[in-house]
């Protein structure tokens, strides 16, 4: 039987038209799907277990590394010379996060409390908690600022107070008190006679409050209502601005909790957050494209204007009273004591701040803090937060322990809290963001190229094998013999 190659041609083109068309399908559907996908496992809901477990229980190893600025010349200081410093560190602390009393609510809002412990890790660190070193002592240079308007016999009662507790402008322990807390009469003194002056009443350390303890009672959305709101807090300890600083804009609980954030991110979104313990909203913006294993990303930074004081940035008139640029007076929320956040060794701060101490050496890859942002879904990949503790100390008449001391804003610690997605987590994430759309893109063009080929070839086909059909006379009807030859139009008489 023979096969007409017209009809085979012409359904080979009409394969290939089906095919194309099947591809145009797939590549409008197919981000459809996907956004579809990235929405249903980007709400916060117990039923998508990988994601609301990622939310809950934060498996992604996170370290706190910190770093205290070591006083070379603490006698010096006391007459009115330069602090000189050296960076000592890192000491290195695994953080675990874990969310508890987690409630759902009817407004699509869920609430939790977030608990935070640190446990010490050695190999990590560059020596122990053991390791002795010397900073400003907080509790005597701190409530010397705080009490430089008192009247002039309660500070000298204050003094006296120092001396017999044998307190001075520096203080010299080990890491590890420094850290989470020592025993001082001074502390038992000072709550018994100005209550609230301090944050804690049991040993005092400069992350004594933070062990074994919890952010606040947060409230999020959980993007069931709108996708677009997901992870953005609704209130934070009921509150749904604060009253710490003195301009409405300021005062807003902005962004997330900081961990997560909606997806669906361009690059000209912003990275809002609100932090308890730095007590304001703070927003990074967009910096560059990445890549992590593969995954692509966007790395958010913090903006020169984060810590810009009022003069130089307006918008932030309201976290005054302002020193230079590149400082967060936290006083407001920290007992009134005279601490400021800053980057690390003053980066993007004022020079004169950086002049003031010797042995600081900023740089952005060392000091500067980021997030790296997976676009699509909204979830870090890779993080690093570096903010410094600093001590606003100067002379204080009535207070002898601090002499000569020159106004100066001192350096005490930086810490760096950073985390990043690896192991099974990083590989399924890659495989379910990075593959598959790969592979569902490559199936889109392919079936539009496939078919595109086919109709092409089909097409040369069928036009070849009309170039070869013969042209029939219709007056002659079909007169052909067996062997395919035709009759001449014109015979010969003579024959």
């Amino acid at each position: 039987m023979a096969i007409n190659k017209t009809k085979v041609a012409v359904g080979f083109i009409v394969a290939g038209a089906l095919t194309v068309v099947s591809g145009l399908f797939f590549l409008i559907v197919g981000p459809m799907v996907m956004k579809d996908q990235v929405i249903k496992n980007t709400v916060i809901d117990p039923k998508n277990e990988m994601s609301y477990t990622m939310w809950k229980d934060v498996p992604v190893p996170f370290f706190m590394s910190v770093y205290f600025f070591n006083v070379l010349n603490p006698e010096e200081v006391l007459v009115g010379e330069k602090p000189m410093v050296e960076q000592r560190g890192p000491f290195v602390y695994r953080k675990r996060i874990q969310k508890d009393n987690i409630t759902f609510h009817a407004n699509g809002t869920v609430s939790y409390r977030e608990y935070r412990r640190f446990f010490f890790e050695p190999s990590m660190s560059s020596g122990n908690e053991s390791e002795v070193v010397t900073i400003p002592n907080m509790l005597v240079l701190g409530a010397a600022v705080m009490m430089e308007n008192a009247p002039f016999t309660l500070r000298l009662t204050m003094s006296a107070a120092f001396k017999v507790f044998k307190e001075g402008a520096f203080l010299t322990k080990p890491v590890g008190e420094l850290m989470w807390g020592y025993d001082s009469g001074l502390v038992d003194f000072l709550n018994s006679y100005l209550p609230g002056m301090l944050p804690s009443t049991g040993k005092f350390g400069l992350f004594a409050e933070f062990n074994n303890s919890n952010t606040g009672l947060f409230t999020i959305h959980t993007g069931q209502d709108d996708i677009r709101k997901v992870h953005k807090v609704d209130s934070w300890n009921g509150l749904t601005k604060l009253s710490n600083w003195n301009s409405p804009q300021c005062n807003m609980i902005n962004g997330t909790a900081g961990q997560m954030w909606p997806p669906f991110m361009t690059r000209e979104s912003t990275l809002p957050f609100y932090s308890p313990d730095a007590c304001r909203s703070l927003e990074l913006v967009y910096q560059r494209d990445g890549a992590m294993k593969g995954i692509p990303l966007y790395r958010y930074v913090a903006p020169k204007t984060l810590f810009a004081n009022g003069s130089d940035y307006p918008p932030n008139e309201g976290f005054c009273p302002c020193r230079q640029s590149g400082l967060l007076n936290v006083s407001s929320c920290r007992h009134n004591s005279p601490v400021f956040i800053s980057h690390p060794h003053f980066f993007n701060a004022d020079p004169v701040l950086l002049d003031s101490v010797q042995g600081l050496r900023p740089t952005e890859d060392e000091h500067g803090l980021f997030i790296d942002i997976h676009p699509l879904t909204g979830v870090p990949l890779n993080v690093s937060i570096r903010l410094q503790l600093n001590l606003y100390m100067k002379k204080v008449s009535g207070i002898t322990e601090t002499k000569k001391i020159s106004e100066v804003v001192m350096p005490m610690i930086w810490f760096e809290e950073s985390g990043y997605i690896d192991g099974p987590i990083l590989s399924t994430f890659h495989t379910n963001l990075v593959v598959l759309p790969t592979v569902m893109e490559a199936m889109q063009y392919g079936f539009i190229a496939l078919g595109l080929a086919t109709i092409l070839i089909a097409s040369l086909v069928h036009h070849r094998v009309k170039r070869r059909r013969p042209e029939v006379d219709p007056s002659c009807g079909n007169k052909s013999t067996r062997t395919g030859q035709r009759e001449p139009l014109l015979k010969d008489d003579t024959a």
